[in-house]
């Protein structure tokens, strides 16, 4: 229907899929890193890392990091960027928001935070050299406009880098479905007592754009140069793209 989005494989209102999404991370946030290692078996730091690698920060340059989470990926950064730097974490979900600055503060990173949407950025234009965003885009109600808001707050010259579950190798697709729509659903209901938002985990990436659709809606947003890099077999891509 027109006016509708996917939440997971149900169709709901555009208007509501934000208040649905926020429920699921409002429910999951105190187990949310515990979760993370569990369901990647650790590999979702690698993952991060390897998106700080690309990302290129430089010292004294500005980051934006779009739909923080729990502030790993912030804190990377701001290594990166040094004191002379400065790297904002965003959510627009309260709970992790605040799960993220208090980590960042136990570490000893005191960073700028902001609780926005991603498609309704509260900075200028060409305020930021480099902008973030890892496995928050799918949960976004409408992608293109998020990209697109992200391309806005980008330097001339500046990089979007986009780390999300996609399209995994299709002869590990029957294992990975049994692990997907199986084991995430039961941890999540051993372990943050919450099945359904697991199970919205695992649906949520069945209906999110492949590495080619993703590279094809970053061009659109007006991103040159998209190229991505298949993490184990294709469960999850980094995409990067350039504002020229």
């Amino acid at each position: 229907m027109a006016g509708d989005t996917h939440f997971g494989f149900e169709q709901v209102p555009s208007g509501e899929k934000a208040r649905k999404v926020a429920g699921v991370f409002g429910s999951v946030a105190p187990k949310y890193d515990l979760m993370n290692d569990l369901m990647s078996l650790g590999l979702h730091r690698l993952w991060k890392a390897f998106a700080v690698e690309l990302a290129g920060v430089r010292p004294g340059e500005r980051v934006l990091d779009v739909a923080g989470g729990s502030g790993d990926l912030a804190r990377a950064l701001a290594r990166r960027a040094g004191p002379a730097g400065e790297v904002w974490l965003t959510d627009i979900n309260r709970a992790m928001l605040a799960l993220g600055r208090d980590r960042l503060l136990d570490a000893g990173a005191v960073l700028p935070v902001a609780q926005c949407d991603a498609e309704r950025l509260p900075f200028p234009d060409g305020r930021f050299d480099c902008v973030t965003v890892a496995f928050g885009l799918r949960n976004m109600t409408h992608k293109a406009r998020a990209l697109a808001e992200m391309r806005r707050v980008l330097r001339p010259g500046g990089r979007l880098l986009v780390l999300e579950f996609s399209k995994v190798w299709k002869p590990l697709e029957r294992p990975y479905d049994w692990y997907s729509f199986k084991v995430l659903p039961w941890l999540g209901r051993r372990i943050a007592a919450d099945a359904d938002a697991y199970r919205y985990l695992a649906e949520s990436i069945r209906v999110h754009p492949d590495q080619e659709a993703l590279r094809t809606l970053m061009e659109r947003a007006g991103l040159e140069n998209v190229e991505y890099f298949n993490l184990a077999a294709g469960v999850v891509a980094l995409h990067r793209g350039w504002k020229l």
